[in-house]
């Protein structure tokens, strides 16, 4: 039997393309993520792949900041260490106003394309350790636009 479309094509027309970057180990610090430049992007997918286990307090958040206009939250900042975050756990958000990350083995999705101008997605933690990975996948509004690893 041989396969028309491969499992990357697929995700590709449904989700658009790849972006990955890990924070390194957190640090009480603000640190790009991904930048988007050439235009608008429209994130279709986003979660964190925890590689190292957060087990301090850390109030973590993701946010926009756009080279011209007003930085937003993408997700309330959400405490993800009083209760250890361990190694292997996802992250995740809804994209709705004020929602937390969500954790576990499988977490929400976004329910709807999150719309980010030219600027950088950045990871903001309060906390000094763990490692998260970060993957979305993206589609561009306007002609030339990308979204990258920082």
């Amino acid at each position: 039997m041989s396969v028309l479309i491969q499992a990357n094509q697929l995700r590709l027309i449904n989700l658009g393309q790849r972006a990955s970057k890990s924070t390194g180990t957190l640090a009480a610090s603000t640190v790009p993520l991904f930048t988007v430049a050439g235009g608008r992007v429209a994130i279709t997918a986003v979660y964190g792949a925890v590689g190292t286990a957060i087990t301090v307090a850390n109030s973590y958040k993701l946010q926009h900041n756009p080279t011209t206009g007003t930085t937003v939250d993408l997700c309330a900042a959400t405490d993800i260490g009083t209760t250890d975050t361990p190694a292997g756990d996802l992250l995740g958000f809804t994209g709705a106003a004020n929602a937390a990350i969500t954790r576990g083995g499988s977490v929400e999705t976004l329910r709807a394309p999150i719309v980010l101008a030219v600027g950088q997605v950045e990871s903001v933690s309060a906390g000094t350790d763990g490692e998260i990975t970060w993957v979305v996948n993206w589609v561009p509004l306007d002609d030339g636009a990308t979204l990258v690893a920082a």
